[in-house]
């Protein structure tokens, strides 16, 4: 069967294409709008459909709409009640709820030729228990826990996969909600609900819980499954803060506090469905997944002896786990994930028309990991561009930022290109095989959704990735399913004996994480980032920005359809200011070349409107962005900084 996924109705918006059991392509709306979660999770915002997205998962399977078998939507309105029987403030949820009802026809405009019968409606937290029960390896037999902050009527659901089934056991219902909960106190502490509750994580780190005796009144689990968690009185324990404002001890405290209280619940909530299954197995999404701290909280007291988290856990995943739902219920046979490399990706030529498209100079070296590896001995930044795009909120080796992890000073650094604030940490990853001597935690981490503790001996060697409170987000890479970041690190180690590189996304604050070869460009023209490698080949800062007129003499290779919207050439590259010790290497160039009307992904502004890029004014920024933050909030809440 050949299935579309779609999440719409809350925020993370995405679309994701499932082909007789088998994912072959899912990716957020966001990647391709540069709009920061896709919309915000408002009611009135419920009708916008992952257009861009969907169009994009049909094309890499040469698919046209009316060749599907089914379209999965990952809420069902069948299942809603009103929101103030629910004891929900949200005087305008029928909105959501009409527009929900028409997804159909909403759909069949956006994809013409889909038969509007086609589009079934999925139980939002049945898609979040499948996107990860159905998706996990070795999970034929497993038990299954979503939370998030809400989907039809409930916030919750633990469940166990039994074959191609997944058996609900309890469903939590609204106002309860542990998500709800946690977005409350991201807005109390002055950050942005629904998308900034990964912040409040890592505030907590800098606290202690002495606000945890007062916070159980209100939030704990009730020993049947579920669990209270409503009405808790933030002002009287913390005064709030305003969004800008700096946060205090006691602010650090109440986070502490909050994030423990979480923990606690959820803990309770495990053995709960432990004792009901007695499975080995434990598989986890919903937006509550993303707390990276919580679930090695899991992982290490839990009964279970494994947790395996779906990647993409916030409502984006819901894309996939209706798609797979569908499958499984149509006789398909569901395979699991085999990465979170799910997105778009180009070919070596295709770069290449990129940058001469663009006039910047490049290089195409012998083997770009180690050229990678020598620049970030030398305490460089770089901008890593490989492969398929990433499916959910982390970087994994495909679109992020790498430094030297022995650098304390590097943290700093980051923080500073990135725009983020300074109590937010970065992650190290680590070749699979080295990271048990270096942390402790569950293994293998290919996802970075675990913290691990870090030995006291390598601390002092790599302290730009040591959180405050002796951690670290860790994704280990296997050199099997990522051989060129596994190339990179090994030649990291042989010039610093170090098996540890940083790596965090590849974006600034208040942009979606860098997709196509455009926003790398961008990213690299706007920030103080020293290399950006983009597939083989690497453009470096010093002669991006060298002085003097380019050969104009070479002529662009044409970009494909699926990446270009056509250019016209337009003369002469500008002369960029010379920084001072920058020594010139020998480059490619091509003119300049200006965006035309045209169909396909978005690949204008090249020339002459990005920041940084030749033609653009200083601080000239294109594209709209929302508010910066990993998944979080409507259904979904608490992630670690991106």
């Amino acid at each position: 069967m050949r299935i579309l996924g779609i999440n719409a109705l809350f925020h993370d918006p995405a679309a994701a294409l499932v082909i007789d059991g088998h994912t072959v392509a899912a990716a957020e709306e966001e990647r391709f709008s540069r709009r920061k979660h896709g919309k915000r999770p408002l009611p009135f915002s419920a009708w916008e459909l992952p257009e861009k997205a969907a169009a994009w998962c049909l094309a890499e399977a040469g698919l046209r709409p009316q060749d599907l078998d089914a379209v999965a939507y990952s809420f069902d309105p069948r299942l809603a009640r009103p929101a103030d029987t629910m004891g929900l403030d949200d005087p305008w949820d029928h909105l959501r709820l009409a527009y929900a009802r028409e997804a159909p026809n909403f759909l069949h405009t956006a994809l013409p030729g889909l038969d509007p019968e086609k589009v079934r409606f999925v139980p939002h937290h049945m898609a979040h228990a499948a996107s990860s029960a159905l998706a996990a390896p070795g999970a034929e037999t497993s038990s299954v826990l979503v939370l998030d902050g809400r989907g039809e009527a409930t916030s919750h659901l633990a469940g166990r996969r039994v074959g191609d089934r997944i058996e609900p056991l309890y469903g939590q219902e609204l106002p309860h909600s542990l998500g709800l909960v946690y977005e409350d106190l991201t807005e109390h502490l002055g950050f942005l609900r629904s998308s900034d509750e990964y912040k409040v994580m890592a505030l907590a780190s800098y606290g202690t819980p002495r606000m945890l005796g007062e916070l159980r009144k209100h939030v704990h689990a009730t020993g049947d499954g579920g669990f209270r968690a409503a009405g808790v009185p933030w002002a009287e324990l913390c005064p709030p803060l305003r969004p800008g404002e700096a946060w205090t001890q006691d602010h650090a405290d109440l986070a502490a506090s909050a994030q423990a209280c979480l923990e606690e619940t959820l803990l309770d909530l495990v053995r709960w469905l432990h004792g009901r299954t007695h499975d080995s197995l434990l598989t986890m999404a919903g937006g509550v997944a993303l707390n990276c701290v919580a679930n090695s909280r899991i992982a290490r007291e839990g009964p279970f002896d494994r947790v395996w988290v779906q990647p993409a856990s916030g409502d984006a995943g819901t894309a996939l786990g209706g798609a797979l739902h569908l499958a499984a219920s149509g006789g398909d046979r569901t395979e699991p994930l085999a990465g979170a490399d799910l997105g778009r990706r180009w070919s070596d030529a295709e770069l290449e028309g990129w940058l001469k498209t663009a006039a910047v100079p490049y290089e195409r070296p012998a083997d770009v990991a180690e050229t990678v590896a020598e620049a970030l001995a030398d305490d460089q930044i770089v901008a890593w561009f490989q492969g398929r795009s990433e499916y959910g909120p982390r970087a994994l080796g495909h679109r992020s930022l790498l430094a030297h992890p022995g650098r304390s000073g590097n943290l700093e650094r980051l923080n500073d290109v990135k725009g983020r604030e300074q109590f937010r940490p970065v992650a190290p990853m680590v070749l699979a095989d080295r990271a048990p001597e270096i942390f402790d935690g569950p293994m293998p981490s290919p996802y970075m959704l675990f913290v691990h503790e870090v030995a006291e001996e390598w601390r002092d060697r790599i302290p730009a990735v040591v959180h405050v409170d002796g951690t670290a987000r860790i994704q280990t890479v296997d050199p099997v399913n990522e051989p060129l970041v596994a190339r990179m690190l090994g030649s990291f180690e042989r010039r610093t004996g170090l098996p540890v590189v940083v790596n965090t996304s590849l974006n600034t604050a208040g942009r979606p994480m860098v997709d196509d070869p455009r926003d790398a460009l961008e990213c690299f023209g706007s920030s103080p980032v020293d290399l950006l490698a983009i597939g083989p080949f690497v453009v470096r800062r010093g002669t991006f920005f060298a002085g003097g007129q380019p050969d104009a003499t070479g002529a662009a290779e044409p970009l494909s359809a699926t990446d270009a919207e056509g250019f016209a050439a337009v003369g002469s590259v500008p002369s960029y200011g010379t920084p001072d010790g920058v020594s010139a290497r020998p480059v490619h160039t091509a003119p300049v070349r200006e965006p035309v009307a045209g169909s396909g992904a978005a690949a204008a502004g090249i020339a002459g409107t990005g920041p940084g890029l030749p033609g653009a004014g200083p601080g000239g920024v294109t594209g709209a962005a929302g508010p910066e933050g990993a998944p979080g909030g409507g259904a979904d809440t608490p992630g670690m900084p991106r």
